[in-house]
């Protein structure tokens, strides 16, 4: 019977894939992200208040969902505990 020997990669190959799978596209991620932020405007204060409030009022709308359907089902689920 003929066994396939598994044959060992060069050390030169390991790092030419790594070079080009993983440290180029991390170092080209760093500096799209570093011109990114360097474009980008910071707001005013106007426009931050407006953010910090659509935000806020999206944080009391969800949590506010969240609590009234808590607080449906801990009486379906005393129903359905309780005929067990």
């Amino acid at each position: 019977s003929h066994e396939a020997t598994p044959t060992m990669a060069p050390k030169d190959d390991d790092e030419t894939f790594l070079a080009q799978n993983v440290t180029s596209p991390a170092l080209q991620f760093f500096k799209d992200s570093k011109m990114l932020v360097r474009k980008c405007a910071k707001p005013d204060k106007n426009e931050f208040t407006k953010i910090a409030m659509a935000t806020g009022a999206g944080f009391l709308v969800m949590g506010f969902i969240g609590f009234f359907v808590k607080l449906m089902f801990i009486p379906i689920n005393n129903i359905i505990v309780s005929n067990l």
